[in-house]
């Protein structure tokens, strides 16, 4: 009898439990996540942890056919919730196996779940998709076309800040960072080379399948794939994996160009912290582009970085190298932030030329910069003062860009200038206490302006709240520290 008692009210207890369950009433997630500057970008209510990208490449049609995987975690009672995807056709979507609803608005995708998820839980949406990727042309980087590009008879991927929705179904924002598997099937002899380490290659028949895992959180700007008949330049020294991928009608330059990376990631590892992935290296596409850019892992360079000396070069290879820590593994949590990236690895690669050229070569920098930043170098060529007052116009305080001018020269050498400020007043020990402890604070996570400001006070001991007021915020550029 006793017996019977129990067994009933486990029972009791299971069906209550199915009943909860099943009376989840959930409520659709944000529009947004919030950005000030991006208010639509990505969305709210849940968090992606894993994306599983299997895309079919039609170089000849340039036409992408595609599954996506996503295994997400609910923030809230969810009902629906929003992606973002440019222009591509969806031919279904399903959650947890069972078929949902869905309505497009421009790059907006709604997907209403079939049975609401209760906070905390995780699901599984696959969407299947395809047609040919349409690069948005971004307005804070002068009209760029940014996202999925097919150039003639190859492929390059730059999504910064919201061009990954070219290609695939994404929370289109650094805030939701995520691990990713790519599953890239191209016609032979095409080579892909994406974020992460490379874990298969398949041939059956004229098509090669390559598997590549980013195992660490990886905001959705920095996803790249990119497409070419490659020649593969891998090395391991200094404790680091390197592979490079070099077009053949430059890789003998590209790797004279790109050979002391190892020795940069070295030198990084020893004042910032620990290289924060498996592997890195370098990608060059054959496109006219003028930007190179911090693709998590594996930064992309235009071809032209090829057709210099390793010197000419030095300076922005360290500069997307230096990313890897600050802007990929430490993101900025809104895009007002940007500072936090450009102006951490523009100082960083000051760092290097000090490192490899003297403490002098970092005291010509700094005046040199503030000779651009007064006017003065412009004085020096001829100019008005109507027109100098016009360009420095253009150098926004790095604290406060423009949302349409977002990678103005401010973020790069003035939040550049903001650190060798803060140098200057704290002392080495203390400095570079603050970045060790910063980057270890929050990798593989996102931060602030205001998480930087507290662990530097925190380091220092100081309240440094009017040296980063009048370096990140006020209008003209301040004197720098005795």
């Amino acid at each position: 009898m006793r017996k019977l008692w129990w067994i009933l009210i486990v029972v009791l207890a299971l069906n209550l439990g199915a009943a909860a369950a099943q009376d989840v009433v959930g409520t659709p997630g944000a529009d947004g996540i919030g950005d000030p500057f991006y208010p639509l970008l990505g969305g709210g209510g849940y968090d992606v942890q894993h994306y599983t990208l299997d895309v079919d490449v039609d170089m000849e049609a340039e036409r992408i056919d595609a599954t996506a995987t996503l295994d997400i975690t609910a923030l809230q009672d969810l009902s629906a919730f929003n992606l973002d995807l440019y222009r591509l056709d969806i031919s279904s979507i399903t959650i947890n196996g069972e078929a949902a609803t869905f309505e497009r608005d421009a790059r907006e995708l709604n997907i209403t779940l079939p049975t609401a998820i209760a906070e905390g839980d995780t699901f599984t949406a696959v969407i299947e998709y395809g047609g040919e990727p349409n690069p948005i042309r971004e307005a804070s980087l002068g009209g760029v076309g940014i996202g999925w590009n097919f150039e003639r008879d190859f492929v390059y991927t730059a999504s910064e800040t919201n061009g990954s929705a070219t290609w695939y179904p994404v929370n289109d924002h650094p805030a939701d960072k995520a691990t990713y598997t790519y599953i890239i099937t191209v016609p032979a002899p095409y080579v892909v080379a994406a974020n992460g380490v490379l874990q298969d290659t398949v041939t059956e028949g004229d098509q090669i399948t390559y598997t590549w895992e980013m195992a660490q959180p990886m905001a959705s700007y920095l996803a790249t794939v990119n497409i070419d008949q490659y020649e593969v330049n891998a090395y391991e020294d200094n404790g680091v994996s390197i592979r490079n991928y070099f077009p053949a009608s430059v890789a003998d330059n590209a790797t004279r160009v790109f050979a002391t990376q190892d020795e940069m990631v070295a030198y990084f590892s020893e004042i910032f912290g620990e290289y924060p992935f498996d592997q890195y290296g370098a990608v060059l596409t054959r496109a006219e582009i003028g930007f190179a850019l911090e693709t998590q892992t594996m930064s992309l360079f235009g071809v032209y970085v090829a057709d210099g000396s390793p010197q000419d070069a030095e300076e922005v290879i360290a500069h997307e190298l230096a990313h890897q820590w600050f802007g990929d593994s430490v993101s900025p949590a809104s895009w007002k932030d940007i500072w936090l990236n450009e102006g951490f690895a523009t100082y960083a690669s000051w760092l290097w030329f000090e490192h490899t050229e003297g403490p002098r070569a970092m005291e010509q920098i700094a005046s040199n910069i503030m000779g651009y930043l007064s006017g003065d170098y412009f004085r020096q060529q001829g100019m008005t003062e109507a027109a100098i007052s016009d360009e420095l116009a253009r150098i926004a305080a790095p604290g406060k860009p423009s949302e349409n001018d977002l990678f103005n020269g401010g973020v790069y050498v003035r939040g550049a200038m903001t650190l060798h400020a803060l140098r200057l007043t704290v002392g080495d020990e203390a400095f570079f206490e603050i970045l060790q402890t910063y980057y270890d604070r929050f990798k593989y996570g996102n931060a602030t302006t205001q998480d930087f400001v507290a662990v530097a006070e925190e380091i220092s001991g100081q309240n440094l709240g009017e040296l980063f007021d009048a370096w990140l915020y006020a209008p003209e550029t301040p004197e720098l520290p005795e």
